[in-house]
This record gives structure tokens, C-alpha cells and sequence, in this order.
């Protein structure tokens, strides 16, 4: 089987999923929390050697500020929680904003925890636009310089992105590395989530062609 190197995860249906089960909606990013460590230790075990999550966007912000609260407490405790791992973690996003939670800002520069190792990307009121931003002043410049000029620069290129909760859309994910990535869906919802997903996640990407435009 051919391993992609770095995997892209959008965890959705957290509130659809709260809903389904009797729920109010923003008791279910809490629910999303296992799940994301077990899909870290499936990824380590196959030798995966960089894994980003999509925390919440600054869209996801203007939602009611019972949720907006619920996820934003739900990606600390994510980040906690891989921070006991063996892992080598970085957080995203525009961190000057009051929005951003003050816990998270010691990791915005990448620190090895335990015996460091796989790369783990969490993306926190992070915008497409805000990465992007410094750009326009690039024009005209090598690839190597404008990749270099994005806030994400040390987030390598996605090879598979792969999206709980049935939506076929990438939401803004980090545009740059995504430019060539294959896209798969579950339909079930990211509380859901089970070893068996992701192992189709692997063989459908196996079985892809990649071109990289060639």
C-alpha cells in the first residue's frame, strides 16, 4: 500500500452528531476529542509523518458563543491531550486576534513533546485569508519565496485530505498545500469515528493516480 506522507483531517458533524443523540449541539466538539487521539495513533503506527486537524476557522466564530466557547475549550484539550504524546506540535492561526485561546499561544512555534517524532498541525482561528495575506507583496517571485511568505510555511504539502460528516467541500483548508491533494469523504460523523474509516480512507488513496499536474 502506498502511504501518503501527510494527511489532512476536517473532523465534521460534531453538532449534527449531538443533535442525532439527544444532544444539545455544542456537546459534541467534546465528544470529537478521542477520536482525534486514536486517529493520531493510527497514523503513527503506519508511519504517517505529518498530520494536520482543522480545529475551527474564523468563520466558525460567529456561530452562538455557547459553541463558539465549546469548540474553542475542545481544541485546547485536543492540543493538551497530543502534548502528552510522542509528537512534534504546531498551531495555526491568527493568534493576534482576542479570539485565539491564550493556552495555545506556547505552541505556535513547534515544540517537541515526549520523543517528538510525527509532525502534528492543529489549524485555530485560522483564516485562508489571513494566511495568505502577505502575498500580494510577492508578486512576481520564485515559488520557493511566495510558499515562504504564507503563515502556514511549515506545514509541508497534503497528500490526503479526509472529511467526517458527508460534506464535500475543503471549507478554506489551507489552500497552498491542498493544491494537489486527493479528497475523500465519510459520511459518518467525526464522533463516530473507527479504525475501519480510515483504513478505506488509505486504500481508496492507494489506488489514485498521482500526477501532480504532470
Amino acid at each position: 500500500m502506498r502511504i501518503p506522507n501527510h494527511i489532512g483531517i476536517i473532523p465534521d458533524g460534531n453538532r449534527r452528531w449531538a443533535v442525532k443523540n439527544g444532544l444539545t449541539k455544542e456537546m459534541g466538539y467534546d465528544k470529537g476529542l478521542l477520536p482525534g487521539v486514536e486517529l493520531f495513533k493510527c497514523c503513527k503506527e503506519i508511519g504517517i509523518k505529518e498530520l494536520t486537524f482543522y480545529g475551527f476557522t474564523v468563520d466558525n466564530t460567529k456561530r452562538p458563543s455557547i459553541q463558539k466557547n465549546a469548540f474553542i475549550k475542545a481544541c485546547v484539550k485536543a492540543v493538551e491531550m497530543l502534548s502528552k504524546e510522542n509528537a512534534s506540535l504546531l498551531v495555526i492561526g491568527n493568534y493576534d486576534s482576542p479570539i485565539f485561546p491564550k493556552e495555545l499561544l506556547p505552541f505556535t512555534t513547534r515544540k517537541d513533546f515526549g520523543k517528538g517524532g510525527m509532525k502534528v498541525n492543529f489549524l485555530v482561528n485560522y483564516g485562508w485569508e489571513w494566511d495568505l495575506m502577505n502575498l500580494k507583496d510577492n508578486q512576481g517571485h520564485s515559488r520557493n519565496s511566495i510558499y515562504n511568505t504564507i503563515r502556514s510555511h511549515d506545514i509541508s504539502r497534503v497528500d490526503l485530505i479526509i472529511r467526517w460528516g458527508g460534506r464535500r467541500r475543503l471549507s478554506g483548508f489551507l489552500p497552498v498545500q491542498s493544491v494537489y491533494s486527493d479528497f475523500y469523504v465519510v459520511n459518518d460523523m467525526w464522533p463516530d469515528f473507527s479504525k475501519d474509516q480510515f483504513n478505506d480512507a488509505l486504500n481508496w488513496y492507494s489506488e489514485q493516480d498521482i500526477t501532480l499536474g504532470g
